[in-house]
Order: structure tokens, then sequence, then C-alpha cells
């Protein structure tokens, strides 16, 4: 199993959306984008900027009540997952294959926010694990950051390096 590894300091919120319009310019259809992260890292930014990158008009928020938003208006469709109220079983029963595999929806993007929840996961993906640092007491001290690990997995065939943000 191919495996590659790239780690981003972004600057700001602002950086982490365009590596996500970065990455909806670029990534195929049928695409698997597992985000992980703690609550304010940017995660829902990320998922934004790839439907900007996808051209798409609509407001993009996270799913967190409604499990799975559905964007068609860009030039391929985003499936938008946010597992962070499900338990495991609750994972299990949504059948997340049929939307990488697009089994009974066309092929598109799918964005799991909370994917460290998953049960099973695609053959191949891209997995991005993002942060937020704030450390020091003092506005010298302070170091603010974005950082970003990611991790293709698979024959997940799309050259990370070529990322821009």
């Amino acid at each position: 199993m191919k495996r590659q590894e790239v780690f981003l300091s972004l600057e700001n919120a602002t950086a982490t959306y365009n590596l996500g319009k970065s990455l909806g310019k670029f990534l195929p259809a049928g695409s698997v984008i597992l985000l992980e992260g703690n609550l304010g890292s940017g995660k829902t930014t990320l998922v934004q900027g790839i439907g900007a990158g996808l051209g798409i008009t609509e407001t993009i928020d996270s799913p967190t009540f409604t499990l799975i938003n559905e964007y068609f208006s860009g030039n391929i469709p985003l499936y938008h997952f946010d597992l962070y109220r499900l338990e495991s079983s609750e994972i299990e029963a949504l059948n997340l294959e049929i939307y990488w595999e697009g089994l009974e929806v066309p092929l598109g993007i799918v964005a799991i926010e909370w994917a460290e929840k998953l049960v099973y996961y695609p053959p191949n993906f891209l997995r991005v694990c993002l942060s937020f640092s704030n450390l020091g007491n003092t506005v010298e001290q302070t170091l603010l950051g974005r950082h970003t690990k990611l991790i293709s997995i698979g024959k997940f065939d799309f050259d990370l390096d070529k990322l821009s943000y």
C-alpha cells in the first residue's frame, strides 16, 4: 500500500481555506478526504475551500446535526459528512461506501469530519490531520498557527507536493 506524507504550517484560517480550494481544483471524482482534528482546528474551513475549488456557490456549513450535506452545483458533487455526534453502530449504518464507490449516488468528493470515528475505511483516501496551537502567555511568546499533515493512503492518485495555499 502506497503512503505519502506532507506536513504544512498554515498561517491562518485563510490559508486553510486556500489549501482546500487547491484540493478542490485538482482532486478527481472518487476522492475521499478523512478530516481529523479538535474543535476549531479548521475541518469545516478546509471543506468550504474544497467547495470553492469545485465551483460550488452554495454556503457550505458543518453538517453536525444533519450528518451529511450534499452539493451538486460544482464541477463534481461534494458529499460532506460530520460524525461528531454518532456512535460506532450509527456510523456503520450510514453505509458510507455508497458515496465513495458511487454505487447509488454520482461519484464525487467525499469529505468526512471526525473521521477518526470511522469503523471501516475506503481502500484509498487522503487523511488530513489538522491542529491549532496557541502557546505562550505573552504576545511576544505566542506561537499561533494551524498545522496540517496530509497522508495519502493506497492508490490515492494526487501529487501532494503540487498544492498551493
